[in-house]
């Protein structure tokens, strides 16, 4: 059993102890949403916080596709800028093969200068960003200034809770079939066989980066740069919580009712 090395930063309330009908756990549908069809609405900025393996991509996603509006990630950004060939792309991968991150300054030029494509006018999802304290503070002062159709919204901030103990469970025993591409976990979803693929019987393939030590560093890392957005937010009157230890379309319909009737702290 893995010693909870971390359990009150990261806690979040265990599902077993959450009475999951106070939550209206039908997924919204169109005649739900307040202004109809949920791909038209003006839905703003939404930010998802949460460790790694807390599943912000999985909610990210489900978001784009029901409002229609972009995921937005720093890593596509970056790639992109860079494959392109962009002046700010130029300038990342000068720094990039000098072995140094790439500094805040740039990060948040590159993220401007995505966020004033047509596609965000009526909002965005950002998934991974910010990740520090000085990006948040620069994307406040981005958002007083904008306009979604014409309109000036809060942004909705979302914070996905799961427990240190569940996120090691979940980033670490990962394992791919080189030939078909299945995941597996040795926690949530084994193989029939212990590190052999159900389907073709491939030897599953683990990565160095799920080791715990890896994984507990990127905590670590979480809690360091990361952790104080959740404060940051609170602070500014746009904090929700969402447990992510339940089911994951249970998650997705809280988060959902979040984005259609905050309830901040």
């Amino acid at each position: 059993m893995v010693e909870d090395l971390h359990p009150s930063p990261l806690a979040g309330t265990s599902s077993a102890g959450r009475d999951l009908e106070a939550y209206d756990l039908t997924p919204l549908g169109a005649s739900e949403v307040p202004h109809g069809d949920p791909r038209t609405k003006v839905v703003g900025a939404i930010i998802l916080l949460g460790a790694p393996g807390a599943g912000k991509g999985t909610q990210a996603k489900r978001l784009a596709d029901h409002y229609g509006i972009p995921q937005i990630s720093t890593g596509d950004i970056l790639r992109h800028n860079v494959s392109i060939g962009s002046e700010l792309g130029k300038k990342a991968r000068q720094i990039m093969d000098s072995g140094a991150l790439v500094p805040d300054d740039l990060v948040c030029a590159m993220v401007a200068d995505r966020l004033a494509n047509p596609d965000c006018d009526r909002g965005f999802i950002l998934d991974g960003f910010p990740r520090t304290l000085p990006q948040a503070e620069w994307l406040r002062g981005l958002l007083a200034q904008r306009k979604f159709s014409g309109q000036t919204l809060k942004p909705i901030v979302i914070n996905i809770q799961v427990s240190y103990n569940q996120l090691l469970q979940r980033l670490t025993g990962r394992g791919t079939c080189p030939t078909c591409g299945r995941t597996y976990n040795l926690h949530f979803r084994p193989p029939q066989s212990p590190g052999i693929c159900d389907i073709d019987g491939s030897k599953l393939i683990i990565r160095k980066d799920d080791s715990e030590e890896v994984v507990a560093e990127r905590l670590k890392s979480y809690e360091r740069d990361t952790r104080p957005l959740v404060d940051f937010y609170r602070r500014e009157g746009c904090l929700q919580q969402s447990d992510g230890e339940r089911p994951v379309e249970h998650v997705t319909a809280d988060v959902f009712s979040r984005v259609e009737r905050p309830e901040c702290e």
